[in-house]
């Protein structure tokens, strides 16, 4: 019988898995699969040409950033550094008086932020090189948060899920000042260097602010340790790193998403199926655009990371698709 690792390999060389960079899974503590292939790839949009993947190199994780930045929240309130998710958002936005006067603006708290549920107009459904898209659109704005906090309201905060990079912006921000740390700063000081994680890269905005939305750069392995972590409930090395409770909630959703996976603080739930026994077991994962995926699959003990290069790819979904569920839920 093929091992997985040799599943994936022939699938690669078959064309199923077109524009994969990179393939590692870690069950029961041991690598079972790392696997990289050459490709074509951009960082944060600037063409990189064909780049040889290996152990060492950095990838965009794209939207798992903010993933990776709810674990940060998650830190942060842990240590005191910032406020509950149910503090009212403006508190930590005071300059903003104007929008606050608005009724509908003035119930949004920090926690309709961390579940994309501010109600506010919002498209990142267009292409990531159209000015309209408005994760772009908020990127080239004088000021970024003005520009997320004014969007006009389309639902009331708390009743709908609307995919938001600019919720993300606000909630990396409120780590920055309540922290009085740079966002990339804390993350190195609080998460990256307590996970032995030393080679990472973070894009930033024409201002000068980390894309808390998309802007993570790192090697494959170091995003599996990310992962590692947050499978063994927040430790590390016998060393408690994010608060329990933070972790246990990323599995309770709060909120649905428009193609059906659950949705908690940034992270994504969902029952997957295992081979064609009619078992399903839990997953959490991050998720980035061109099929960047983080997987945590606790009750088999599993960590899978994906990276490809099919950006703004109507089918990049389909990479994550095979490697889940034909690939590593068929040899558990």
């Amino acid at each position: 019988m093929e091992t997985l690792d040799e599943r994936i390999a022939l699938a690669f060389q078959s064309g199923v898995l077109p524009d994969l960079h990179a393939v590692l899974v870690r069950r029961e503590d041991e690598t079972i699969v790392e696997r990289y292939f050459p490709g074509q790839d951009y960082a944060w949009g600037r063409d990189l040409g064909r780049v040889a993947f290996d152990e060492t190199s950095l990838h965009d994780i794209r939207s798992i950033t903010k993933s990776v930045v709810s674990l940060l929240y998650g830190i942060a309130q842990g240590r005191g550094d910032v406020p509950a998710p149910d503090t009212r958002l403006f508190n930590v936005f005071p300059e903003y008086g104007d929008l606050a006067a608005d009724p509908q603006r003035s119930a949004w708290t920090i926690g309709h932020a961390l579940n994309m549920t501010l109600g506010i107009e919002w498209d990142e459904d267009l292409p990531y090189t159209d000015p309209n898209n408005s994760e772009i659109a908020m990127e080239r704005a004088t000021d970024r948060f003005r520009f997320v906090l004014e969007r006009p309201i389309v639902a009331a905060a708390g009743t709908t899920w609307r995919y938001n990079g600019g919720a993300s912006a606000l909630v990396g921000s409120i780590i920055e000042r309540r922290s009085g740390m740079d966002l990339f700063a804390y993350a190195e000081r609080h998460l990256f260097g307590p996970l032995g994680i030393t080679e990472v890269e973070w894009m930033r905005g024409r201002d000068g602010v980390p894309s808390a939305a998309s802007g993570l750069r790192m090697t494959a392995r170091d995003l599996a340790r990310i992962g590692t972590m947050v499978l063994q409930g927040g430790v590390w090395d016998g060393t408690r790193i994010v608060p329990a409770g933070w972790i246990a909630s990323l599995g309770r959703p709060v909120a649905q998403t428009t193609f059906g996976m659950g949705y908690s603080r940034m992270w994504y739930s969902s029952q997957q199926p295992v081979r064609d026994t009619g078992q399903q077991v839990p997953m959490i994962s991050g998720m980035g655009n061109g099929g960047q995926r983080l997987f945590v699959l606790p009750s088999l003990a599993t960590v899978g990371v994906l990276y490809c290069g099919r950006y703004s790819d109507p089918d990049q979904w389909l990479n994550p698709l095979i490697v889940l569920q034909r690939l590593i839920l068929a040899t558990v």
